[in-house]
């Protein structure tokens, strides 16, 4: 899930060389943005030309008639020059720089430990800014630094506030955080988008932002409404899915399945709002469950519309295609495209 969420591209010889089994998931992140970090540094470092000024023995770029007959007038021999130098300064190199410092300070790993040192030294011209100064807004990816995308990801993930620290003696040990829910969902959305490419249908996380109230002496909304993912066609909403990163109940004396009562209120209230009949709570599937994907239709009382409540596998990707295909499809057969 983290590599589709990450638009991290990991072949499986990668995945070998890795050691998924004997390192644990930070380890195995810091291996990974290393190892991409130093094969795009001996590719060559991103540079750009900033301006310079510095008194010199021979003429480069432009002279400082100021500076050169005032401060120079009794040193002939000094040009006071200005000129365009290409430097690593970058922002996107000081947002690496900054990673590599971190992670320096986290990997117990001592291959880990022997790489990150060696890019330190070819980062040591680069400007060191704290986490919360670095110049993310100032990064620009073109077709020129295109291949850099992969680890600006991987540099926000490991530079964001997912980090707990622990310690009991001497010892001193860290964590990665994820906030499963929005990985899930970003997951999810993904999937879904390559399970309907070339149906006409879109697919969009976070949108909609509809309200439930308007004040009646105001006209001011109130209490703004974001779905977890809005399946389209063409400006009509089709479907309304919300993630939930939780397990389903197996237990047959459970006629609830473990579902909360405020998501179903939740998903009611988007059917209303948006105008939508297909509504759906999708989990992550567990094997107690059965065959996967594991769904349950029902009808909403007073109404035409519909909440599925389904779970997909999440353990390879190509099941989890499938899993969102077979969901989908009395969807695409009751919406299909006109030929």
């Amino acid at each position: 899930m983290l590599a589709v969420a990450l638009d991290l591209d990991i072949t499986g010889g990668n995945l070998t060389e890795l050691d998924w089994q004997r390192e644990d998931l930070l380890e195995i992140i810091i291996r990974l943005f290393s190892r991409k970090l130093a094969d795009a540094v001996r590719q060559g470092m991103p540079r750009h030309y900033v301006e310079e000024e510095e008194d010199l023995p021979a003429l480069r770029g432009r002279l400082r008639p100021l500076r050169q007959f005032t401060r120079l007038l009794a040193s002939p021999q000094l040009l006071a020059c200005r000129f365009d130098a290409l430097s690593s300064d970058t922002a996107l190199n000081r947002i690496m720089k900054a990673a590599i410092e971190r992670l320096v300070r986290v990997s117990r790993s001592a291959e880990n430990q022997r790489r990150l040192r060696e890019l330190a030294f070819a980062y040591a011209d680069v400007a060191q800014l704290p986490v919360s100064a670095l110049p993310w807004s100032e990064v620009v990816l073109d077709r020129t630094n295109a291949r850099w995308g992969q680890l600006l990801s991987l540099a926000k993930l490991l530079l964001g506030a997912r980090f707990q620290s622990t310690s009991e003696g001497q010892g001193r040990g860290f964590s990665l955080l994820f906030e499963m829910n929005t990985l899930f969902e970003e997951y999810i959305g993904r999937m879904l988008a390559r399970s309907l490419s070339g149906s006409g249908f879109t697919v969009h996380l976070q949108s909609g932002r509809l309200f439930c109230l308007e004040d009646e002496e105001s006209g001011k909304p109130r209490f703004q409404t974001r779905p977890d993912i809005l399946v389209k066609r063409l400006d009509r909403i089709a479907m309304v899915i919300d993630t939930k990163w939780k397990s389903l109940s197996s237990n047959a004396e459970d006629p609830k399945q473990g579902i909360s009562q405020s998501d179903v209120y939740q998903m009611m209230a988007y059917g209303r709002l948006y105008a939508c009949s297909r509504l759906m709570l999708l989990y992550p599937h567990n094997p107690r469950l059965g065959a996967s994907p594991a769904i349950s239709r029902h009808r909403i009382v007073g109404s035409e519309d519909r909440l599925s409540v389904a779970s997909v596998e999440v353990a390879s990707h190509v099941e989890a295609i499938r899993c969102l295909a077979s969901l989908l499809e009395p969807l695409r057969n009751s919406m299909a495209l006109p030929a």
